[in-house]
């Protein structure tokens, strides 16, 4: 990926915001032609009141002034790709920052890790006390290899974690399915036990409507002959004592 001073850190440099020594994250254009992260020209803006100022060369920013550079985006995202892709080996043979490509020639103290000349001056290592690495004493030095050991392990772990989480969220999916089938199977069985049923008791219904109809038409005629044997002691009683017939 090249070596310090080649093309690659400048274009590195080129991809840098000025304010917070980071890649150009969202990078917007002035009229004056200076390029900055959108967050930090808003946080300069932010301080400066209604007077602002391009940061780099002070000359006076219109509002309406920062227009997104996309081209200068999609460069830094290419770039940062590449830095992923290929400072990681190298980086550790060199002895190179991953993310500036400068040589580590600081250790902060708070992190416990070395740094290069540009994370020294970004906001992460700012506040931090850093020292130069040849200072770093073999305690320090040792106790620097046990916390790398102790991230391998965390790390370790982490992935392990991972994985038995998802293991375990695919146990559950698969259980999930397993109630759901079961849950659809005594569905259908008691929605063919509920047919049954409510035939079973359609059929009692017109049972019980034919045998009430059987009773209700014997009743009739039962109050119909009722009816006829009254009408006729009614007309017997009617009739003179004499024509009652002769017992």
């Amino acid at each position: 990926m090249g070596h310090p001073g080649g093309p690659i850190q400048a274009l590195c440099l080129e991809a840098t915001c000025s304010i917070c020594l980071e890649f150009f994250k969202d990078p917007v254009i002035l009229d004056c032609g200076h390029n900055f992260c959108q967050g930090c020209l808003a946080q300069c803006c932010e301080e400066g009141g209604k007077s602002v100022s391009c940061p780099q060369c002070r000359e006076a920013v219109p509002r309406e002034s920062p227009r997104p550079n996309w081209q200068l985006a999609s460069m830094t995202e290419i770039l940062r790709k590449l830095e992923e892709e290929g400072s990681g080996a190298e980086a550790k043979e060199g002895g190179l920052c991953q993310k500036h490509r400068e040589p580590l020639k600081l250790f902060c103290k708070e992190d416990r890790v070395p740094i290069c000349v540009v994370c020294d001056k970004s906001k992460e290592h700012r506040d931090h006390r850093v020292i130069p690495i040849e200072e770093v004493t073999q305690q320090e030095k040792a106790e620097l290899k046990c916390l790398e050991k102790e991230r391998e392990i965390l790390a370790d772990r982490k992935l392990a974690e991972e994985l038995r989480s998802k293991e375990c969220l695919t146990e559950l999916e698969m259980e999930k399915q397993r109630v759901v089938s079961a849950f659809e199977r005594m569905y259908n069985f008691l929605e063919e036990m509920e047919l049954l049923r409510l035939a079973k008791l359609e059929g009692l219904k017109k049972e019980v409507e034919v045998i009430q109809k059987e009773n209700l038409t014997r009743l009739t005629e039962e109050i119909s002959h009722l009816s006829n044997l009254i009408t006729e002691v009614e007309r017997n009683c009617q009739q003179p004592e004499n024509e009652f017939p002769q017992i």
